[in-house]
């Protein structure tokens, strides 16, 4: 399996960390959302089609808070054949996180059904099955934070969060399933204040002269995440 490292290719607003005749992989900075949409003003798609000069269609989400590793397609039939890897579980994404409190084990599974709403937000909820893989890679002294590494074997909508908040140790600064008392209290001594998640790799086949290989494309943490890591973990 190959690996491969940032900035395989740098182009305009964006980094492409991988480019291909059918995909693109980028790494999408914190506070950019994925697809347009209401209240949306700007995108990867919009930015990435002007940066290519060509249409790009989504294979995956991240949330807009979350940076990191993004796979973008180049046209409607990669798009298709690559929601297909993701449906079979043949692309392991990888993420990293700065939880507030610790867990009990230093490495675990979370497997936690989670609901998932129709998108017309009628009619009744529907439950998904849910799996995240844990393993604690440094912690503080007296349990208050610790930085996991994070393999998901599902996607959900915020699967991480929900999972990690749900076990005892969310996401620090998620201001929609954290500790909202602790979120204010390292904002204040730290100034931590940006979601503590990122995608740092993704493992996916990729063709190369009409045969498939497996590639791991990754990035490091984002400016804020390091910030954060060297504050709590000195």
């Amino acid at each position: 399996m190959d690996k491969i490292g940032i900035n395989r290719k740098r182009g305009g607003t964006l980094d492409i960390l991988y480019q291909d005749e059918l995909i693109a992989v980028i790494s999408k900075p914190a506070g950019l959302a994925v697809q347009g949409g209401e209240g949306v003003g700007i995108c990867v798609t919009d930015i990435l089609s002007e940066q290519l000069g060509t249409r790009i269609f989504p294979v995956h989400r991240l949330d807009k808070d979350t940076a990191g590793v993004l796979v973008t397609a180049l046209s409607k039939h990669a798009a298709a054949l690559y929601s297909d890897f993701f449906i079979r579980r043949k692309i392991v994404k990888r993420y990293k996180a700065v939880c507030l409190n610790c867990p009990s084990w230093r490495s675990g599974e979370i497997r936690m059904p989670l609901e998932r709403k129709n998108r017309d937000r009628c009619g009744p909820s529907s439950v998904q099955e849910a799996v995240t893989f844990y393993d604690v890679e440094k912690s503080s002294p007296d349990g208050s934070f610790c930085l996991v590494s994070l393999r998901i074997e599902t996607g959900r909508m915020h699967q991480i969060r929900r999972h990690l908040a749900s076990a005892g140790f969310p996401v620090a600064a998620d201001d929609k399933y954290g500790d909202f008392k602790l979120n204010k209290e390292i904002r204040r001594l730290y100034g931590i204040r940006k979601l503590q998640l990122a995608a740092v790799s993704v493992t996916l086949p990729v063709m190369d002269g009409g045969k498939e290989r497996q590639a791991e494309i990754s990035c490091p943490l984002p400016p804020h995440m390091e910030e954060c890591v060297a504050a709590l973990f000195p």
